[in-house]
């Protein structure tokens, strides 16, 4: 394995990181929820749920970073390299996932470990190990995107 030293971006991964424990901080401060994004999105589709402002703004946020982005730095270029239906497939999967697994990476990830849950440990957990060993096997048994 190499390292393209060129493309590589420690310190703005480290702001990134910092910027998501602060929002995900300040918002679970503020309204007493936790900011995964599967359940965000899960409360505007919900007409009865609480909240839905504000994680309206909170998607919308997300929505809106690129272009922020835009205004002091050139967006990455992105490669897509399967067709609109692998994108709906892996959509479906990972929204099936989110749900069987009472929530999303960000929501166990970032949320859940930092507050010390163990099944959001056990979760992300399991998302890495997966994760891990798709990489193995598209790559090293399957060949392809290498």
């Amino acid at each position: 394995m190499t390292i393209d030293w060129a493309n590589f971006t420690p310190w703005s991964a480290l702001a990134g990181g910092i910027l998501l424990g602060l929002a995900t901080g300040l918002f679970v401060l503020a309204n007493g929820r936790i900011a995964g994004i599967s359940g965000l999105l899960g409360s505007l589709l919900n007409p009865k749920a609480s909240g839905r402002l504000d994680s309206l703004l909170f998607v919308l946020g997300l929505l809106l970073a690129p272009w922020l982005w835009q205004a002091f730095a050139a967006l990455p270029v992105i490669e897509m390299q399967v067709g609109v239906p692998g994108l709906l497939l892996a959509g479906l999967l990972v929204g099936f996932g989110a749900r069987l697994g009472a929530g999303c990476t960000s929501g166990h990830g970032i949320c859940g470990l930092s507050r010390l849950s163990p099944r959001s440990l056990v979760a992300t957990l399991s998302f890495m190990a997966t994760g891990f060993a798709t990489v193995y096997v598209v790559r090293h048994l399957l060949g392809a995107g290498a």
